[in-house]
């Protein structure tokens, strides 16, 4: 993993490290916090619940992968209200991705991605009357597949809090297949 992780760093993430996939528990309590709708993407596109499949589909999505590497892009905040800084980190963690994900798809043709938010490929997602226009290039999160993603870092030695006044974006990449 050590190829796809100079990748990610190379891709603009602030941080990257390997994935051991068998770490990855997907819990039902982070899909009805999904239900509750906050984000307001629940039962509107591909990407997030119900339409990206059951906590047993995910489960088994995950469960053909034995390696990944997560990639983080972290920022420093002037302070917990500092929201332009919060959209920037975002706008770069987006962009951080698609460098990302254009280099490791080389190698990587079959990889599961799996970001922050919901899936922004199309401007109008086509759910709920027609099929994904890109069902290869769409992204899940890593909460809509039922991940505690502090539990995902912390399982694989990789920080997710660094510091007062920072924050930090996440996502993974599941690479090699069992």
């Amino acid at each position: 993993m050590e190829e796809a992780v100079k990748i990610a760093l190379e891709s603009g993430f602030s941080h990257a490290g390997p994935l051991d996939c068998s770490t990855i528990e997907l819990k039902e309590e982070v899909r009805k916090l999904c239900e509750v709708n906050t984000c307001q993407q629940y039962g509107t596109n591909w990407a997030c619940p119900p339409a990206c499949g059951s906590l047993e589909k995910c489960t088994e999505d995950i469960r053909q992968y034995k390696e990944g590497i997560i990639v983080q892009t972290t920022a420093e905040l002037e302070d917990s209200l500092d929201f332009e800084g919060m959209q920037q980190l975002g706008i770069d963690h987006e962009e951080n991705f698609k460098r990302a994900t254009e280099a490791l798809r080389e190698k990587y043709p079959d990889m599961l991605i799996l970001g922050t938010g919901g899936c922004n490929i199309c401007k109008e997602c086509t759910y709920p009357d027609n099929p994904c226009r890109f069902p290869d290039k769409k992204v899940s999160s890593m909460e809509a597949y039922g991940m505690i993603v502090n539990d995902v870092c912390k399982a694989n030695n990789i920080p997710y809090y660094y510091g007062s006044n920072t924050l930090t974006y996440v996502g993974c990449f599941l690479l090699k297949k069992l």
